[in-house]
Order: C-alpha cells, then sequence, then structure tokens
C-alpha cells in the first residue's frame, strides 16, 4: 500500500501523537508499504524509509518557541496569504487555530503528490481538519487516530484555571466543533484504547462500526531495565506540565502533604524548557515545594530510559488520559507506578500488581499511595518487575502497526465494494 500520514506537530518532544507516528511509520515501512508523511513544526526524526514532506506554519507560538528565526527567510508577501494571515492573526489572539490551518495546506500537499503517483490511504494522526474532510470528500480513503476529544482538554483547563480570564482564555483556545464535524464524516476513527474509545464515542457520537481500538506500543529495545541504581526517595514525573489534563497540581499537593508529614523526597520533573513553564513555578511558590523538585528540561532519549531506571518511583497524577504513554515507558523499565484511576490508565497499569491506582483529583489519595511505596522498596522491586514483562507481553508497536494495517484493507476493500 502507498500510505500517507498527516500531523501538525510532528515531532516526539511534541507528545504522544508525535511518538505514534515515528514508530507506526517506522513498523509499516518495515513491512514493506511506501509510507509518506506530511508534517508540520516541530519536524520529526522519522525512519530513513518514510518519505517526509515538510509544510511551514504561521503559528505565532512557533515564533515563542524558536524566537525570531521561527519566520525568517520568508516573502514579506506571504504573510498576507488569506491562509497564512488567518493563523497568524488568530494564533496571535490566543487560538488554537495550527490544526485547520495545518490541514488546509495538507490537503493541497496530498493532492499534488497524489497526481504525480496514487496514494491508497491517508492516515490523519490527530489533526482531524478541515483539510481531511476534503481528502475525503475528493474520493480518498481517510481513517485518523484520535487519541482523545479536544473538549476534555478545555474542560479540565477550565476547571483548573486560577481566575475567570483565564477560563475565558481556555475556552476560546480550543476549536469547539472541527473535530466533530470531521471524525463523523471518516471512514474509520482509531483510538489506543478502551477507555479512549468510549470519550470519542460519547463526545463524537459515531456511526456503528467507525471506531476501533488499537492498542498504542512502547519501544522495548529502547525503554527497559539498566544496571544503574536507584536513588532513594526520588519520585519521578514525565510529561507536559502545562497541559491540565496531566494533574501536576494534585502531585505537587499530595507532595506537599507528604512534606507536611515528614516524609523525606526529591521530585524530578521531566518537562519542556524550564524557562517556558508558568503552571509549574505558580505550583511550587504556592506549595513551597521548590527545594524539593528538579526540573529538567527535556532530555535526550538516552537520558530520559536512565532516569526512568534510576527513580524509586513513577507518578501520574492524571485527570484524563487517553493511553498513559510515560506510565507505559517507566513499567517497561521495571519502575513501580503510581497512578491514578483516570481514563485509559487503569488499562495500562495493574492495580496492586504493577501499581497502585487512585482516584484522580485526590492528593490525599495520591499522597498515601506514594508514601506505601517509597517507604516498602520490596514492593516497588515487585512491581516493577510485573510492570516490565507486562509492558513487553501486551504493548508493541509492531502489532499497533499490524493491527493498522489491517484496518486498511477493511476499508480500501469497502471503498472497492462501493466503486463496483
Amino acid at each position: 500500500m502507498r500510505i500517507c500520514f498527516l500531523l501538525h506537530q510532528g515531532n516526539m518532544h511534541s507528545g504522544g501523537q508525535g511518538v505514534y507516528l515515528h514508530h507506526v511509520t517506522r513498523q509499516l515501512a518495515r513491512m514493506g508499504h511506501e509510507v509518506h508523511a506530511v508534517v508540520g513544526p516541530p519536524y520529526p526524526l522519522l525512519d530513513g524509509a518514510v518519505h517526509v514532506h515538510r509544510l511551514e506554519t504561521y503559528n505565532w507560538y512557533s515564533k515563542i518557541d524558536v524566537g525570531d528565526a521561527a519566520f525568517w527567510g520568508r516573502p514579506p508577501a506571504s504573510y498576507f496569504h488569506p491562509l497564512n494571515f488567518y493563523e497568524l492573526a488568530s494564533s496571535r489572539a490566543g487560538f488554537f487555530s495550527v490544526m485547520a490551518a495545518f490541514s488546509l495546506r495538507a490537503f493541497h500537499t496530498v493532492r499534488r503528490l497524489h497526481a504525480q503517483h496514487p496514494f491508497d490511504l491517508v492516515h490523519d494522526n490527530q489533526s482531524l481538519g478541515y483539510g481531511s474532510l476534503l481528502l475525503k470528500l475528493s474520493g480518498l480513503p481517510v481513517v485518523a487516530n484520535v487519541h482523545h476529544p479536544l473538549k476534555i482538554d478545555r474542560m479540565n483547563a477550565v476547571i483548573q484555571a486560577r481566575n475567570i480570564w483565564e477560563k475565558v482564555g481556555r475556552i476560546a483556545w480550543y476549536p469547539f466543533w472541527m473535530q466533530e464535524v470531521v471524525a463523523r464524516r471518516l471512514d474509520r476513527i482509531i483510538t489506543g484504547s478502551q477507555a479512549s474509545a468510549q470519550s470519542v464515542q460519547a463526545w463524537f457520537r459515531l456511526a456503528p462500526g467507525r471506531l476501533r481500538v488499537i492498542l498504542d506500543g512502547v519501544d522495548t529495545d529502547v525503554f527497559r531495565p539498566l544496571e544503574v541504581p536507584r536513588e532513594p526517595d526520588t519520585i519521578l514525573y514525565v510529561g507536559n506540565s502545562e497541559d491540565r489534563n496531566k494533574g501536576v497540581r494534585f502531585l505537587l499537593e499530595a507532595l506537599a502533604i507528604l512534606r507536611d508529614q515528614g516524609v523525606s523526597f526529591r521530585l524530578t520533573l521531566v518537562d519542556g524548557p524550564p524557562e517556558r513553564l508558568k503552571w509549574v513555578p505558580y505550583l511550587l511558590e504556592r506549595f513551597r515545594l521548590a527545594d524539593r523538585v528538579r526540573v529538567t528540561g527535556r532530555l535526550s532519549q538516552e537520558e530520559l530510559v536512565r532516569t526512568y531506571n534510576s527513580a524509586a518511583l513513577f507518578v501520574c497524577p492524571s485527570v484524563y488520559e487517553g493511553f498513559g504513554l510515560p506510565a507505559a515507558e517507566a513499567q517497561a523499565c521495571g519502575t513501580a507506578v503510581v497512578a491514578t484511576t483516570a481514563g485509559a490508565l487503569p488499562e495500562v497499569v495493574e492495580d496492586g500488581v504493577t501499581g497502585i491506582l487512585v482516584p484522580p483529583s485526590n492528593p490525599q489519595a495520591l499522597a498515601r499511595a506514594i508514601r506505601a511505596l517509597l517507604e516498602d522498596p520490596e514492593r516497588r522491586l515487585a512491581m516493577g518487575q510485573a510492570g516490565q514483562e507486562r509492558i513487553q507481553r501486551l504493548f508493541t508497536w509492531r502489532e499497533t502497526a499490524r493491527q493498522t494495517a489491517a484496518l486498511y484493507q477493511e476499508v480500501l476493500e469497502e471503498h472497492g465494494r462501493r466503486a463496483r
């Protein structure tokens, strides 16, 4: 098959969608398929067998990410192209327009590539913009991944906002109807867990048979146990702390409880560049935890694996998770986990076997679970070993790609029947 993937922010550091793109395209290429990826910045580093087509962005936040260099060398007139001007102006005003703008640029790019050498199918990874709908209406089969509906992000962001102005900003930031409109009209929607499937079905109200659960994977060749010593009392958090779904507020509140109880601990928080963080500095000051927390910024993959291996305990305090990749990676490295029962985490972490699950948004319960494992190294060791075995058995990217290719074939056969 000749397959074209779409992703508005393609780098692995952009989140789970970038990790998914990297591994699934690599596995599909190894299976003998011709794989293309139309991607926006930050651009991914994909397998050499994958054909990469880079699109520009006029998203204001790319300027914040990399400075004025984001727009260097562009013709001044390009800023007044209707789509470019819309993206720049709307993102500057606080609207997340990058997915819609990317999908329309991707539509024109895919149509051009398709005219040169036809694609069998397009796979939209998380964008669900109007350009994907146009590709579907032009006759191309289109499937899409939905990690979880953006409405969940908006809801949790509004709940945790500090004031009314932040609430209004969060409501305005997220696109309201685009993903729902597009998802209902594509050939199939893929989601990475049963919990995510339930959320997608509830929010998008898809027609029967349109939704398919294909579990995400973990690269167990990379995320594996190492011969490095565990650092006593070291707790690890990995994730985008600015994303209110990730629940970092409740983790830091739980740690403040433990500090007041006299529990010894240190938190290593792996996130983006420290100078870009706003939520964590505010919370560290509020809960008086600056002397107990080390913010690393982004780590290389090798450094991240060592950090997973050296931590005494990994904590995932999310209020919603479509899958929970860091919790899976920690278990693959043999690290015991404390997580919440939010979203798909009970599918990734086996309660009482590979970790302890507690209710979301409950810092008291989170504090009790963290303390229980910090004080029981033998239990942590047993949970870590069980977690490693479970991840290797159930979550592999090779199986994710195999099931995805089978779904492609199913969709192509349906198109063939309709054409006949």
